[in-house]
């Protein structure tokens, strides 16, 4: 018996040793990755000195000035020359199909990444000249995939605005068309989500990511694909009630859907990183190809559905 737990012992050194073999070089490299971010240079717009931006109305223009982006190692611009104006108060959609560049857009308005060439400009201030949170201040979005965290449903909403009264939870939440259901819950508004929103389906969730970007009512609010888990009548009602809650704010929405862009001020298209037309509903079917294949191929889904 002594020598079995002598042996054993000596085993387990051996495999513990092993062991630290095989940590070292993975250790190696996580040590260098927090290293690279660690000496990364400061961006423009993060230094004290950035200015805080300037101070203006309700609503925020938003203008991009021949912007060309590429992702590191793209051998294609997401973006190639975009030009295009969003007025403040305005409602705006962007529509195109598949790797566009749609959400590369709303990315570059909120300094998640900086244009390769050309200016992208909110209040007529190079957003690398403003500092960052000064310029999420002025933004809300509502990202391609909503994200709930552990918690009760007043303590997500609260995220778009911690101060925010139950008045305003709910005014938000019938605005995106979540009261609801969320009335129909047992308790309510402070009934528990699960990591990730497990316990909701996908329009639940979207519906409540929205109404956190309401409960901040934002200078601009962005809208990346938000309406896409959402049936045809909740996405009209929601639409509806979105003008009127938003009134003032501008609001840039990016969908795939033509009946969610259709009674946009201004539908911007977009086909591989270019702008393929600007304007109404009515004005792009008489003028843009690009838009009538879209509502051509919709059309025929529909149709056959």
């Amino acid at each position: 018996m002594a020598f079995l737990q002598y042996a054993t012992q000596i085993l387990f050194s051996l495999m513990m040793m092993s062991m630290l073999f095989v940590f070292l070089p993975r250790a190696a490299v996580s040590a260098g990755r927090i290293n690279e971010v660690l000496a990364t240079p400061e961006a423009p717009g993060t230094a004290e000195g950035a200015l805080a931006g300037p101070r203006t109305g309700a609503g925020a223009t938003m203008e991009f000035q021949a912007v060309t982006f590429r992702y590191p190692g793209a051998e294609q611009p997401a973006l190639d020359g975009v030009s295009f104006t969003v007025e403040a108060g305005s409602l705006t959609a962007l529509i195109g199909g598949t790797g566009s560049g749609k959400t590369t857009v709303l990315q570059l308005v909120a300094r998640f990444h900086d244009a390769t060439a050309g200016q992208v400009l909110v209040d007529g201030l190079d957003v690398n000249r403003w500092s960052r949170p000064a310029l999420r201040r002025r933004l809300g979005l509502s990202a391609q995939k909503a994200r709930l965290f552990a918690g009760t449903v007043a303590e997500n909403l609260r995220w778009g605005d911690p101060s925010a009264d139950r008045s305003a939870l709910e005014a938000a939440m019938e605005t995106s068309q979540a009261k609801e259901f969320v009335d129909a819950l047992p308790e309510g508004l402070e009934a528990r989500i699960d990591k990730g929103g497990a316990n909701l389906s996908g329009g639940q969730k979207q519906r409540l990511a929205i109404a956190r970007v309401l409960v901040r009512r934002p200078a601009a609010a962005l809208f990346d694909d938000s309406f896409s888990a959402l049936d045809a009548k909740t996405d009209a009602a929601l639409r509806a009630a979105l003008r009127k809650r938003t009134d003032g704010s501008t609001v840039l929405v990016v969908a795939q859907r033509v009946a969610t862009v259709r009674d946009a001020d201004k539908i911007i298209v977009l086909d591989e990183g270019r702008v393929a037309g600007v304007g109404t509903h009515a004005e792009l079917l008489a003028s843009c190809a690009v838009y009538q294949e879209i509502v051509a191929s919709q059309e025929g889904r529909e149709s056959q559905s």
